[in-house]
């Protein structure tokens, strides 16, 4: 029997109760597929920070990095300044454990509304790589005459050829694995930003030319991309983008897929510790109701098992979320409009588990 040992984060707000119905179903998907996760609980985030004043210490990281795999609820706390905890814990984790990929699957579900007309699940099932580490995220700037009349800030895009390189090869190499359109599409902004942008586009045919002939390439301005997503999202098979623009086209990818409800994602460090989460924030006011959607939640479960090599588990977990849905028992995404609550739905899921 192969056993993992994952660290579980539930985090402030909702977290613990949408990451413990994604536990649920992930221990039915074990029992099912002849595994053993093994987990470990840390109480990072909000509450533990106005308790102690630490958000991550150095000695967690070092813990961190002996699991196979971390299961994030969601961080953000109303009583805490916004981007304390967010680059405490997030980017803290994310840099220290070079979570060099942020993969976010972009899968419309049947019986899941989408905000597009005419569009159905057989429209909108592509994915985003999105450049984790580095870009204009890295704090490279200052300010000077901070206050005054002249102020000046600085915040620069940098990017090195290593870092570009093993980002734009994992989703050559996500795209043969996935096998549908075998189509790798770029999204820059490379007629503006002509060093960065010269630079992914170089790299993306000289890596598509040498080592992935059989993947077609493919290249949108990001301006145009988001027109596209929302015209004719079809196109799409694998995106990959550098970090800011893969920071936005991300929440218009979240709609147009049903919302953020329904939206997963990983940090993926694919020879070491990855992280996985619902993109849906805390959402603290919906904290201790049951109403909670944690569907988000049990899809990010699937893709840990999926970064763990653990695929027939990891589709068994998608068509377990598909065929819940197509129950009609959920009638909403929306927290409180789900027609169930949170452990409700949980269980929905759990007993699709085939």
């Amino acid at each position: 029997m192969k056993s993992y040992r994952i660290a579980l984060i539930p985090g402030d707000g909702t977290g613990p109760e949408v990451l413990r119905e994604g536990v649920k179903v992930l221990d039915t998907v074990a029992g099912t597929y002849g595994l053993r996760l093994n987990y470990e609980t840390y109480d990072f985030g909000g509450e533990r920070y106005l308790r102690t004043g630490e958000t991550l210490p150095d000695s967690a990281l070092e813990e961190l990095k002996k699991f196979d795999a971390i299961y994030l609820g969601a961080i953000g706390h109303p009583d805490v300044k916004p981007g304390v905890l967010e680059v405490g814990i997030l980017l803290k984790t994310r840099f220290a454990l070079d979570q060099y990929i942020n993969l976010r699957p972009v899968k419309l579900y049947p019986n899941v509304e989408t905000p597009l007309k005419d569009k159905g699940p057989e429209h909108i099932d592509f994915v985003v790589v999105r450049e984790n580490t580095g870009g204009i995220y890295t704090g490279v700037g200052g300010v000077t005459m901070k206050g005054m009349a002249g102020e000046i800030a600085t915040q620069v895009m940098i990017y090195g050829r290593p870092v570009v390189e093993r980002c734009v090869r994992f989703a050559y190499e996500y795209a043969r694995r996935r096998n549908r359109k075998k189509m790798l599409t770029l999204v820059h902004k490379s007629n503006v930003l002509t060093y960065c942008g010269d630079l992914w586009v170089r790299v993306h045919k000289e890596i598509g030319d040498r080592e992935f002939p059989d993947i077609k390439q493919d290249y949108n301005h990001v301006d145009a991309c988001t027109m596209w997503f929302v015209k004719q999202p079809e196109h799409y098979d694998v995106v990959v983008t550098e970090n800011l623009f893969g920071d936005i086209i991300t929440d218009l990818a979240a709609i147009i897929q049903g919302g953020l409800g329904i939206a997963a994602g990983g940090n993926i460090n694919p020879g070491g510790v990855s992280m996985f989460e619902p993109m849906g924030g805390s959402a603290p006011k919906y904290t201790g109701k049951n109403v909670i959607n944690p569907l988000a939640a049990i899809c990010a479960g699937g893709m840990m098992l999926e970064t763990l090599g653990e695929e027939a588990a990891a589709k068994a977990v998608d068509r377990a979320v598909t065929d819940a849905l197509l129950t009609g028992k959920i009638r909403s995404l929306a927290a409180g409009k789900m027609g169930m609550g949170t452990r409700e739905v949980g269980d929905l899921v759990a007993s699709m588990v085939k």
